[in-house]
């Protein structure tokens, strides 16, 4: 009898936990709206907010992280290609996942970095 096997990861991209604050702007509102980037990878995210956006909709979108004593950002051009509505004990709003359309290759090496880990927030906190 054979043993089950473990699902095969589908991505070309693996995702990484992130869990950072970002700001993003659609096309025709003039103000910055808030969420949470949840994972990541060098081609997609998947990010959590209130605001209801459809699918389709492209995002300028600036992810914050910490580098030593500072915030640092990237930003991306990215699109929504799937939503769900997302309820929680302690949280209600939208789950989208976005692809990458466009990001700048300084950006594009920022975001490498944070996903091999060369930005700890261990490294604000303990390594003055």
């Amino acid at each position: 009898m054979k043993k089950p096997s473990a699902p095969r990861e589908r991505r070309k991209s693996p995702r990484l936990t992130i869990d950072l604050p970002l700001e993003y702007r659609l096309s025709h509102a003039p103000r910055p709206h808030g969420g949470i980037a949840v994972n990541a990878s060098e081609v997609g995210l998947l990010i959590r907010s209130i605001r209801d956006v459809p699918v389709g909709t492209k995002l300028n979108v600036a992810i914050l992280f910490p580098k030593g004593f500072e915030l640092a950002n990237f930003k991306l051009l990215a699109e929504i290609i799937w939503k769900d509505e997302h309820w929680e004990e302690n949280w209600q709003g939208y789950r989208y996942g976005v692809k990458i359309i466009k990001i700048f290759e300084d950006d594009r090496l920022k975001l490498k970095q944070l996903l091999s880990g060369q930005f700890h927030l261990e490294e604000v906190l303990f390594n003055p």
